[in-house]
């Protein structure tokens, strides 16, 4: 149904294809070519300075000498500086051999492919961390050896004392304006200090065995392990993919709702790896001053590279990639949510009902044309435009103006000749630059707000693949549940865990982990050692609706609501097969006065008409409930119940072919998104008033007859219910299953609710309740409760205590 996104990597067929131009090997690119011609001034530039040089120093002999002439000062000076004319010769005999070398190929391809050709195969045999270190200190070497060189010509002594005397002879030559400079220098060192010390923090970086976490303690996202897996071999081995023409993967994102094991997986590849791992904290690239996030990406990144020609790869981690990656509310976000989203905060037309990707089916000039068609003018009618995108603070992003540009910077400039000697000092000698080794750093990152990702950061060649870590499915709950309840003490078995996982359908990781430790502390709260199943079930209930409020309702009051949400339950049980009940509860929390809750007992992706039918169903049961037991009568609890199923049914008629027209309200309509109905352009009228809105409540009407006689049917298991959530204020989805069905329940005995006694109690309890509420009066029969002598039931009324009316 929907559009699948297939990765896969094609090699070419070396055997069949064809063949690649001479133009790509450079052995033949080299063959019967020449040196490229250098410019007159490149050419003479050196001999011009080198001349200039000695000639300076034998103007400077005559100066100091009147009686001394040219001939006699050139004579002096070709011996006493005649490394000047030795370094002049060399540049001659470099500038010969470049002319040759641009007019006979064959002598320049001897000295470029066997002489230097030669010298540089011979030292490509050490890898690329020892030629780095040698260069580094044969450089430093030749520097101070030149010092010690010219400090002991100048002074008369030999090198080394010329050398030691090089800090004294620079001060004192240095003038007192040199000396001001300096001092100011010292100042602005001070603050680039500052600066440097600003840009550090909040990068760690791991080793291999630093971290002891594992794939195997990944639970329930096997199948995006596995890809995980396949990048961390190919930067493992990376001649793998290489060989056959292609490139290790260099960048990664995980993405999806907060707890699924994003940050899990990447402590995995930190314990799995051989290779070092650093970590980026989200807040790392926060500060206080413009330009520090920008300093520190570019020292994230240098530290990177050595890591990288080090170690032979590396794997840095950006956790909640969103505070870093986006351009602020400016941009609309690199995942569908550029100019095409209607609301801002709510998904479009085009996402509203969770089937296929309509648009994946159009061509891409029909797709932009519906989308151009799908927003309104922000003229029309006078109304403002769908989006207002510019906030202040926009293109500054999480990590400060400019920190995300030098991010993308440095994820596309990894192949830039680096160094200064390799960039500069090579070029000014008429040498090209060496291009670098080849960094192979996988960039990770994780997010729950993909959304908020900018569009440049996603494209490929900085991030490669993207996966999403959603919910887990069934089978993955089940196995997480396993496992951390293997770490404690418990009583399930086999067939409680798996219906445990079918109870929790958007449970993570993180929120099953919570789970087992709370019912632990209900069990210890107990008194006991082990974790029961009633354990589970009251800490799963704190979870996910929280702790009820410390309410009591007056006893009309309180037997009104039990009834409500009897009759969701009883509408749900019989009706629905998509869904099963997962708790009923009267117990108030905050607005909210009791709830029943349902869950999906399959991973099913799309719906049907016949399910959405019984869930519009569900939501009228409770208008119909009230006005069947209390005679016409109702509460306005039934609000929230008429607002969804309203919505659904226009949705169903208006989106999802679900009703008597094939048109789309999505283009007739500005939109039905999330929350918002709006009405047409330029219309005062209601939506309710069109011919569509008449089409909605003619379906609503007839969902509500079908609603009526299915709870005319079933009046003494409402009655049943009802008691059961007065009796025991929350019930468990099974145990109202086993009310209904006159069945034994996990934690009540649904059988005597089907007696005659019950029954009969039942129903003249409800009478009293009705005659209170129409007299608004306190209730004349008590509650009916089961007393207990450890086995057999009855049915006995007992006296409450009175309570004082509101």
């Amino acid at each position: 149904m929907g559009a699948h996104r297939v990765e896969s990597l094609a090699w070419p067929d070396h055997d069949s294809g064809p063949t690649p131009p001479p133009e790509s090997d450079p052995a033949r690119r080299e063959e019967g070519v020449t040196r490229k011609p250098l410019a007159f001034w490149d050419r003479t530039k050196f001999l011009i300075l080198l001349s200039g040089a000695w000639l300076v120093v034998v103007w400077a002999a005559m100066a100091d000498d009147p009686n001394l002439s040219f001939p006699d000062a050139v004579r002096i000076h070709s011996r006493s500086s005649g490394w000047l004319l030795v370094l002049l010769v060399l540049e001659g005999v470099r500038q010969l051999h470049y002319v040759v070398s641009e007019r006979l190929a064959g002598y320049h391809q001897f000295w470029s492919q066997t002489v230097f050709g030669g010298i540089e195969r011979r030292t490509g045999r050490l890898n690329d961390w020892n030629r780095f270190r040698l260069a580094r200190a044969v450089k430093g070497v030749l520097l101070v050896s030149l010092l010690a060189v010219l400090m002991g010509r100048v002074y008369g002594v030999s090198p080394l004392q010329g050398l030691f005397r090089l800090p004294s002879a620079v001060w004192q030559a240095l003038p007192l304006l040199l000396q001001v400079l300096f001092l100011m220098a010292a100042v602005v060192l001070q603050f680039v200090a500052i600066f440097w010390f600003l840009s550090k923090g909040g990068v760690d970086v791991y080793f291999p065995d630093d971290i002891k976490t594992r794939f195997r303690d990944v639970w329930g996202q096997d199948a995006v392990v596995e890809r995980v897996k396949e990048n961390i071999v190919f930067l493992e081995n990376p001649e793998s993919i290489e060989e056959k023409g292609g490139y290790v993967p260099g960048g990664l994102l995980l993405w999806g709702p907060p707890g699924t094991g994003k940050t899990l997986m990447a402590e995995a590849v930190a314990g799995e790896t051989g290779k070092p791992y650093v970590f980026v904290d989200p807040g790392a690239f926060t500060n206080m001053f413009m330009g520090v996030g920008i300093l520190k990406v570019k020292s994230l990144f240098r530290k990177l590279r050595k890591l990288a020609v080090r170690y032979g790869g590396v794997i840095v981690f950006f956790d909640e990639a969103d505070s870093l990656g986006s351009r602020g509310a400016l941009a609309g976000g690199g995942w569908n949510g550029g100019a095409h989203a209607p609301l801002v905060g709510a998904p479009d037309s085009w996402e509203a009902l969770t089937a296929c990707n309509g648009l994946g089916y159009a061509s891409p000039p029909a797709a932009s044309s519906v989308l151009r068609a799908e927003q309104p003018s922000s003229t029309q009618g006078g109304r403002p435009p769908l989006v207002a995108r510019f906030i202040m603070g926009a293109g500054m992003g999480g990590g400060g103006m400019g920190t995300l540009q030098a991010l993308l910077a440095e994820l596309s400039g990894l192949k830039k000749p680096r160094g200064f000697t390799n960039r500069v000092l090579r070029r000014v000698l008429g040498m090209r630059p060496k291009p670098p080794p080849k960094y192979r750093i996988l960039v990770m990152m994780a997010t729950n707000m993909p959304q908020a990702l900018d569009e440049a950061l996603l494209r490929p060649g900085r991030i490669d693949r993207i996966y999403k870590v959603g919910y887990p499915s069934k089978e993955g709950r089940k196995r997480t549940y396993v496992g951390y309840l293997d770490k404690v003490s418990h009583e399930l078995n086999d067939d409680q865990i798996d219906k445990l996982a079918v109870m929790t359908p958007y449970a993570t990781g993180a929120t099953i982990k919570d789970t087992v430790n709370e019912a632990l502390v209900v069990a210890i709260r107990a008194g006991r050692e082990a974790i029961t199943w009633a354990d589970i079930l009251k800490a799963k209930q704190l979870k996910e609706h929280g702790l009820p409020d410390e309410f009591e309702y007056i006893e009309r009051e309180r037997h009104a609501v039990a009834l409500h949400e009897a009759c969701h339950a009883v509408v749900a049980h019989r009706l629905r097969k998509h869904m099963v009940i997962d708790m009923a509860t009267i117990e108030r929390r905050g607005d909210v006065g009791g709830f029943v809750s349902s869950i999906p007992p399959e991973d099913q992706f799309v719906g049907w008409k016949s399910e959405r039918e019984t869930d519009v169903m569900v939501f009228l049961a409770s208008l119909a409930g009230e006005r069947l037991f209390f005679g016409g009568d109702n509460s306005e609890g039934v609000g929230g119940d008429l607002r969804g199923a309203t919505f659904l049914a226009m949705r169903m008629e208006g989106f999802a072919g679900m009703g008597s027209t094939l048109a789309s309200r999505a283009i007739t309509l500005a939109g039905i998104t999330g929350s918002q109905m709006a009405v047409e352009d330029g219309a005062d009228r209601s939506v309710m008033d069109t011919d569509f809105g008449r089409r909605v409540e003619a379906n609503l009407a007839q969902l509500y007859d079908r609603t009526w006689g299915l709870l005319e049917d079933n009046r003494f298991e409402v009655l049943a219910v009802t008691h059961a959530l007065e009796t025991h204020r929350t019930v468990s989805g099974e145990d109202v299953v086993a009310i209904i069905e006159g069945e034994r329940g996990p934690l009540i005995d649904g059988r005597p609710y089907h007696q005659p006694e019950f029954i009969a109690l039942a129903e003249e309890y409800h009478e009293r309740a009705v005659a209170a509420h129409e007299g608004h009066s306190k209730v004349e029969l008590p509650l009916p409760v089961w007393a207990t002598d450890g086995q057999a039931l009855q049915l006995e009324p007992v006296i409450e205590k009175p309570k004082a009316e509101d």
